[in-house]
Formats: C-alpha cells, structure tokens, sequence
C-alpha cells in the first residue's frame, strides 16, 4: 500500500487490496464508497455527533434509503467524502492528535475568510485544497 491510500483506506474502513494505491482508491470513490465508508469516517470526524457530520454528507432521507436497499454512495457523495478523508489524514499528519484536528476543522479561520474549515472542504474540490494549503502552513512553519 502506498502510504497515503493506506491512511485514506483505513480512515474510511476500506479493505486493504494489494496493493492500495491512490488510482485504486480512485477507482473505488468512482464506483461508489460503501455507507460503511460514511459511518467510519463520521466517527472518527465528529464522534460526538456522526449522524449530523454524515447528513452533511448525504441528506438524511437519502442516507436512509441508500442503508435500506444496501446501494453505496454515489460518485459525488464518495468524491465529497474521501475529500474529507484526505483533509482529516493531513490534519493527523499535522498535529498528531483528533481532537486538535477535530478542533482546526471546526472554528472559523481568518485565514478562509473566517470559513470553517470543514464546511469549505465539503463544499468543494478546491476548498479542501485550501484547507490542506493551510495545514501544510502549519507543518513546514506558517502557522495556523
């Protein structure tokens, strides 16, 4: 496995193939991630309140449906998801610690506007970008 699709799959409880690498993982977000995908990260993102942070993945009467007739996540809910993912990976890279990153991902920050971190990754593609841009800020020494 390479390093960062062996985090990406572990956070998203994915089994590991051999060998896991980032076009793999690709390919697995293109197909549809698991409802299991959604549940482990939720827990791991806000253990607190999984069923919020996963309705903000996927609504509510959507989720629900998809656990019914046992359907994974479409290619747009799995790509929103694995951005997640990819965000709280390199939060752990940064501060070693979930609840540090847990706490980064959801305060406003002056420097995305006084966004919230975790909103803009959800949002879209380059939000996430932006919030990996900052954290990299702070693990090669240009503060939070």
């Amino acid at each position: 496995m390479t390093g960062q699709a062996a985090i990406l799959a572990n956070l998203l409880g994915l089994r590991a193939r051999t060998p896991e690498t980032t076009l793999t993982l690709a390919a697995s977000v293109e197909k549809g991630l698991p409802v299991s995908a959604l549940d482990k990260l939720a827990g791991r993102v806000s253990p607190l309140d999984a069923r919020a942070f996963a309705h903000r993945v996927v609504p509510k009467p959507t989720l629900e449906r998809r656990r019914k007739q046992k359907r994974p996540l479409t290619t747009d809910e799995s790509d929103r998801l694995a951005r997640v993912a990819k965000v709280f990976a390199f939060g752990l890279e940064v501060f070693r610690d979930e609840a540090k990153v847990r706490d980064f991902l959801n305060r406003p920050h002056p420097m995305l506007d006084e966004r919230i971190p975790l909103e803009l990754a959800l949002a879209t593609g380059p939000g996430a970008d932006a919030v990996i841009n900052l954290l990299g800020r702070t693990a090669y020494g240009g503060g939070v």
